[in-house]
């Protein structure tokens, strides 16, 4: 990638005219702070809420990495204990629980906050109404994931600290859905129609305002597929809204966060590779078995894209035959069994690893695919809320799924033959399982909505692990415990929380 600049603010310096007297009215105007900006840029701190919600280390290894990419057995580790491994052998790891609700709503979620409340109607620019509603948009799209793994959580009240709301109550996800699915209508039919232009302040799309409409109402079917099984009349409505609006149909319309090599370690890379660059965080984390055997059996050109076998470094073992992905569940001692075998498990030499052509820290950070949406326009066709054809929308998901993959090297070239070969040697059978699955595939790295979508549909079918000391009773979590502080510092924890705060406890709309 190129290197990437984050916009700086511009601070106007304050004159200083030439003293004429000692008049005390000249001497109050010259007790000005020179170096003091009169004025803050909201695009500023837009730049920096999304910088914010998508590449830092610290969530990404101990979270998306962690938790869901195990728990959906798209990685799997040996490790047990310390912060790696729950979400493979699912026990309780308190600082992966934290993480995202004690590190994202003040690194990321507070800047848009901001940005949401001066462009709002009470703010210092009410009429930028683009940025308002693409800082709403982006609010909401992390507002999701959050309570996705969490269930309920400080929702109306969030990110009011400066109104004097320091402990925010906790909302119910039946109602943080209905005001997000709202609020993502109203940006959808406003974004573009202001008099402000965000520019390349969008580090996303860098203002596109095309693009943002539709990665809105992506967002929108998204979130309204997710509540199909508890509420299908809202589901359906917003399907219908999102779907009438226009959602991402190419991979020109991909949201991709882009990322930097420099200048800051902690700012500009991509965190989920740092998280397993063995220099740097060190995840040990290797391609999982479900997810090789399901590629190889369908003989799916991805693989050779996303794994490799061999010490980091190379050389490697790239041919997708030489492919073997590790099974979920083992440690050092258990794998040795499992492989036959008595001495120490070599495990770059054994099993597959993500491709390091992927793991760049200048690689971008997938924010949502085009491939995403067409696999829930074949799902809306399949349930009749849409008169598209559901078969032409998963080939149309497996096509971009496939060849999305060039913004990360351009020599991850899948070929419409390529593409062509599969789906006739895979064809559609017109079911919900055959969709669930390619999406599960399709969100490769992309583990928080692969994890969700797999609680909603029950697709793949996964069979679950049962490691000792794991504190599920052998079952795939269905959420993820509350960070320790909510615990005990926020007084409206206790009655407005999802209880009882286990990993198996299920969130209203998840009800499969």
């Amino acid at each position: 990638m190129k290197y990437f600049n984050y916009k700086i603010i511009s601070i106007s310096l304050i004159l200083m005219f030439p003293l004429i007297s000692c008049d005390t009215e000249e001497l109050v105007d010259l007790n000005v702070n020179p170096t003091a900006a009169n004025e803050l840029d909201w695009r500023f701190l837009f730049t920096t809420g999304q910088a914010r919600l998508s590449e830092q280390l610290y969530v990404n290894g101990r979270v998306h990495l962690n938790l869901p990419s195990g728990l959906i057995q798209q990685t799997a580790t040996m490790d047990v204990g310390g912060e790696r491994g729950s979400g493979d052998k699912y026990y309780r790891m308190i600082d992966a629980f934290d993480a995202f609700q004690i590190t994202v709503p003040p690194d990321g979620l507070k800047s848009l906050a901001e940005v949401i409340r001066q462009t709002g109607p009470d703010g210092k620019n009410p009429t930028w109404s683009n940025l308002h509603n693409m800082a709403q948009v982006s609010y909401l799209y992390t507002m999701q994931i959050m309570t996705d793994l969490y269930g309920n959580v400080p929702y109306s009240e969030a990110n009011r600290g400066v109104e004097g709301i320091f402990f925010p109550k906790y909302d119910s996800q039946e109602s943080i859905y209905k005001d997000m699915l709202a609020k993502l209508e109203v940006a959808a039919n406003t974004i573009g129609t202001g008099p402000d232009n965000v520019g390349p302040a969008d580090v996303i799309f860098d203002g596109d305002f095309t693009k943002w409409k539709k990665f809105t109402n992506a967002l929108m079917l998204r979130m309204a597929m997710r509540v199909s099984n508890v509420d299908p009349a809202l589901a359906q409505q917003y399907a219908q809204k999102a779907i009438s609006g226009g959602v991402m149909e190419s991979n020109d319309d991909i949201a991709l966060l882009p990322c930097s090599s420099g200048p800051s370690l902690w700012f500009n890379q991509n965190g989920l590779s740092r998280a397993l660059i063995p220099s740097d965080w060190g995840a040990r984390n290797m391609l999982s078995k479900t997810l090789v055997d399901f590629l190889q059996t369908r003989n799916d050109p991805r693989l050779r894209i996303w794994a490799v076998r061999g010490i980091w470094g190379g050389p490697y073992l790239t041919d997708p035959a030489d492919q073997i992905g590790m099974p979920n569940g083992y440690d050092s001692e258990t794998m040795k069994e499992y492989l036959g075998q008595t001495e120490p498990v070599d495990r770059e030499n054994e099993f597959s690893r993500i491709n390091p052509m992927l793991l760049d820290v200048d690689d971008p950070w997938i924010v949502m695919t085009a491939a995403e949406s067409q696999f829930l326009l074949a799902e809306a066709a399949l349930k009749g809320w849409y008169n598209g054809n559901a078969e032409d929308h998963y080939r149309a998901g497996v096509k971009l799924a496939m060849q999305q993959w060039t913004a990360f090297d351009p020599s991850f070239v899948v070929t419409d033959g390529e593409v062509d070969a599969y789906l006739a040697a895979n064809p559609f059978d017109g079911s919900a399982k055959m969709i669930g699955e390619q999406y599960w595939a399709a969100n490769f790295m992309q583990w928080y909505e692969a994890y969700s979508n797999w609680r909603r549909t029950g697709y793949p079918e996964l069979t679950p692990v049962n490691y000792k000391g794991n504190i599920s009773g052998g079952q795939i979590f269905r959420r993820i415990e509350y960070s320790r502080s909510e615990v005990a510092n926020n007084p409206n924890f206790k009655e407005g929380s999802t209880q009882p705060d286990d990993v198996m406890t299920r969130m209203w709309w998840d009800v499969n």
